[in-house]
């Protein structure tokens, strides 16, 4: 049985402020970056359930918080698309300096918008997976913001979420507010290079992210797979074990690919060591 150790994780992003994760260590070399959505944390589902699946089979998993969020130093903002995909090159950079190999990056709801902008600017990692992401980000306001509220944060600059209990949560300023609707995800899809492979996983009873979005992010990347998990709300509630089995799934059929072509390599390294011999 494979033994598992956590760590707690200190790395400083861009700005010098302190990303905290948890390192869920296996010994393996292979490591998978998972990140979170709106307004959570680390210690959420289904970070927590995909990393503990992950951590079984005997691959290591580092779930973090984006800053502003959780245990990570900064201001929350609303937005950041591009300033989270910055956090993420931070912790990317970090684990290559310690010599893992980087077998994916994960990403739940506004992480899965995260985890392609990453993908699309640096095309630098083999498989993304892209976990209830929102395609078309100029929706899914009203619900937080109110039906007027392109007419309100003109007026006042900005809106002021509160929740059920009429509690201040978090502002939306008129800049963070233009930040999220010139995030172009469309752009990015079609960025992404063809020898990244992609997965796009979506529950057919999301009410927070409609599934349909799911069918865009088919129709733009080049080198994609779509799961839907039928039945599956927004945060996989009743469906944990579900969507972490098709994860880990997909990551291990790519670590497979990649271990055949490296004995390939090595064998045909061998065979031309030995043509030069004779």
């Amino acid at each position: 049985m494979t033994s598992v150790e956590e760590r707690r994780i200190v790395i400083r992003n861009s700005h010098g402020e302190n990303l905290v994760g948890i390192l869920l260590e296996t010994g393996s070399k292979d490591l998978v970056i998972i990140c979170h959505g709106f307004q959570s944390k680390k210690e959420r589902i289904p970070m927590v359930t995909l990393a503990t699946t992950l951590g079984r089979e005997g691959i290591s998993a580092f779930r973090f918080d984006f800053a502003g969020n959780g245990e990570s130093e900064g201001s929350f903002m609303y937005g950041n698309y591009r300033r989270e995909a910055e956090d993420l090159r931070a912790v990317v950079r970090h684990f290559r300096k310690n010599q893992r190999l980087i077998t994916a990056i994960v990403g739940h709801s506004k992480g899965g918008n995260v985890v392609l902008l990453y993908s699309s600017k640096y095309n630098d990692l083999p498989t993304v997976i892209n976990i209830s992401g929102r395609f078309h980000l100029e929706k899914g306001m009203e619900g937080r913001l109110g039906k007027d509220f392109l007419q309100r944060i003109k007026q006042n600059g900005f809106i002021d979420v509160k929740n059920r209990e009429g509690q201040f949560e978090y502002r939306v300023t008129q800049e963070s507010l233009m930040d999220r609707l010139t995030t172009d995800i469309r752009a990015a899809c079609l960025s992404i290079d063809q020898n990244c492979r992609v997965l796009t996983i979506h529950g057919s009873m999301d009410k927070i992210v409609p599934a349909k979005d799911a069918l865009e992010f088919a129709r733009f990347i080049r080198n994609h797979k779509l799961r839907i998990i039928e039945g599956a709300d927004h945060e996989y509630t009743a469906h944990q074990d579900e969507l972490a089995t098709v994860v880990l799934d997909f990551v291990k059929a790519v670590r497979e690919d990649r271990n055949s072509a490296e004995r390939l390599q090595s064998c045909e390294r061998a065979v031309n060591f030995i043509k030069a011999r004779i």
